[in-house]
C-alpha cells in the first residue's frame, strides 16, 4: 500500500511571518496563493504547506498519485482503495470519500494521539 507524496500541513497564525521564517530556514515557494492564506514550500525533499485560518491542527498530509513535485504518477493507489483498507483494518474514518465517484477524493482518519492524517487525492 502506498499513501502518496508525504508532506506536512501546519496551522499558522500569520501567513506573512511564516513564510519569512521557513525561507529563512531555505524553503522556497513552490505552489500556492498567498491571498487565500495558503502556501506550499519546498526545501529539497522536504515539503510544507502553511495555511492560516483554514484548520485547527496540523495535518500529516499524503497525495496519492502525486510525486514530490506535484506530478501526475502513471501507478498508484487511489484513495478509495486505501479508504477500503483502513475500514477493513478497523480504522475510524473521520471523513470518507465517496467511493462510487473517481479521480480526486480525500478522507481523513486520526491516529491514536488524535493527529489528523489527511490522503487528500488531486488526480
Amino acid at each position: 500500500m502506498q499513501l502518496g507524496n508525504f508532506s506536512v500541513s501546519l496551522n499558522v497564525h500569520d501567513i506573512q511571518a511564516s513564510k519569512q521564517f521557513y525561507e529563512t530556514l531555505g524553503f522556497s515557494v513552490f505552489a500556492g496563493n498567498i491571498a487565500q492564506n495558503w502556501l506550499i514550500l519546498k526545501n529539497g525533499n522536504a515539503t510544507i504547506g502553511i495555511f492560516q485560518g483554514m484548520f485547527d491542527k496540523n495535518i500529516l498530509t499524503f497525495n496519492p498519485g502525486w510525486n514530490s513535485n506535484a506530478e501526475t504518477q502513471d501507478s498508484f493507489d487511489d484513495v478509495r482503495k486505501l479508504q477500503k483498507h483502513f475500514k477493513a483494518k478497523g480504522i475510524h474514518l473521520e471523513a470518507e470519500v465517496d467511493e462510487s465517484t473517481a479521480g480526486p477524493g480525500r478522507c481523513m482518519i486520526l491516529d491514536p494521539d488524535g493527529n489528523p492524517i489527511l490522503i487528500d487525492q488531486h488526480v
